[in-house]
């Protein structure tokens, strides 16, 4: 039994590593910018279409507007769990 879940986590540790080695191979040199036709969009059209002064502001509030609200949501319950494990209970 034990031979299996050591089995079991090298395979899981060698995935892990061969995602991690294809992902960095794959990824962009550092402060080389992305080419991007949605960057180009975004700069040119969020202070028109949502009002923001700042582009980031636009990207967060209004473009992945029902992203954010939804990590919202999944940081709140995650405190709101951690505080219900962590109280302490009245004895009488």
């Amino acid at each position: 039994m034990k031979n299996a879940r050591n089995l079991i986590a090298v395979i899981a540790l060698a995935i892990c590593a061969v995602f991690l080695i294809f992902s960095s191979i794959m990824m962009h040199p550092f402060g080389k910018p992305s080419d991007s036709s949605m960057d180009d969009y975004i700069i040119s059209n969020a202070q028109n279409e949502t009002g923001a002064n700042n582009a980031v502001t636009s990207v967060v509030f209004d473009y992945r507007g029902f992203d954010t609200l939804g990590e919202a949501t999944v940081l709140f319950t995650a405190v709101a769990g951690v505080i219900m494990l962590f109280r302490r209970e009245k004895h009488e």
